[in-house]
């Protein structure tokens, strides 16, 4: 809802928000990074009013260098001003959901989680998150204090939680909060060609959306889409719907601007899949189905650390 995609349209992202709450939708997932913080503004502006409606979650801690490299920032003095000024955006007096959006392997992830659970004493944060963390820092963090959330991408075509992920957070009673579960909305069938991306949007420098790597991504939403059609639904529904049927602890968060998609993805909740059906995606999405990375090089080492 503000600059990652391209540019959206902020009076349809603000309808968007306050349709979603009508229709059975309350959690919002934010962060201090989306925008510069433009988006935590955002959400203050359309939820003021209505606040009780809402559960909201941001985060802290995904930095960008002065040459646009990433990095991060967990010391407990950065985490507590990083959370004042997302308080003092979202004008709100405790942030429901309160995230490290990425790791920072220069300190203990003890000192970042003790940090957080100060907030937590001191009623600023309700529950605390841990976003793209592999399983030996989610213990640490868990053993610091508890987690409720772990934020990591998951969809058909990025299925790497499955392989211990999953399991941890399942033993130890942590929901898995998955992102980008329509494949940053590639598994839509939206998307055909590079040229439909506008200037500025960030697929463009994913490693999935290069040239040499949409031709086979493009064949598995073709057979995505024959499935949805077979189940009387759209290619989004069914990969939505494929995500809610790994485990009730699991919450996707389709990112859109616009009524229109977040009325046909909340349908999906309502969708069963066939055995049939469950099998074919089974064998076109197997682990390691898509071409090409997640994420570029130089951000693939701020993941899973």
């Amino acid at each position: 809802m503000t600059p990652f995609y391209g540019e959206p349209d902020p009076a349809s992202a603000i309808e968007t928000i306050r349709r979603a709450p009508e229709i059975g939708i309350d959690f919002l997932d934010t962060s201090d990074a989306y925008g510069n913080g433009r988006n935590e503004e955002l959400i203050s502006r359309t939820v003021e009013g209505r606040r009780q409606q809402y559960v909201i979650a941001s985060k802290f801690g995904n930095l960008r260098r002065a040459d646009g490299t990433p990095t991060a920032d967990g010391r407990p003095e950065y985490v507590k001003a990083a959370c004042e000024r997302s308080l003092g955006r979202l004008r709100t007096e405790i942030i429901d959901l309160y995230y490290i959006h990425r790791i920072d392997p220069t300190v203990p992830i003890e000192d970042t989680v003790g940090a957080m659970s100060d907030l937590v004493r001191d009623g600023k944060v309700r529950f605390l998150g841990i976003s793209e963390a592999g399983p030996q820092r989610i213990r640490r963090a868990h053993a610091t204090h508890r987690i409720s959330a772990v934020q990591i991408e998951y969809s058909l075509w990025t299925r790497d939680v499955e392989g211990e992920i999953l399991g941890l957070c399942n033993a130890l009673g942590i929901g898995i909060v998955a992102y980008s579960p329509l494949g940053r909305g590639f598994l839509t069938g939206t998307v055909t060609g590079r040229e439909e991306l506008r200037a500025g949007d960030v697929r463009l420098q994913m490693p999935r959306f290069h040239e040499n790597n949409l031709s086979h991504n493009l064949e598995l939403v073709t057979r995505l889409r024959r499935l949805a059609e077979s189940e009387g639904c759209t290619p989004a529904q069914l990969a939505l719907a494929w995500v809610l049927s790994r485990g009730r602890s699991i919450v996707p968060i389709a990112g859109t601007s616009h009524r229109r998609w977040l009325e046909e993805n909340a349908a999906a909740a309502d969708l069963r899949i066939s055995a049939a059906t469950q099998d074919a995606l089974e064998r076109i999405f197997r682990p390691g189905a898509a071409a090409g990375a997640r994420y570029p090089d130089q951000f693939s080492k701020t993941l899973g650390i």
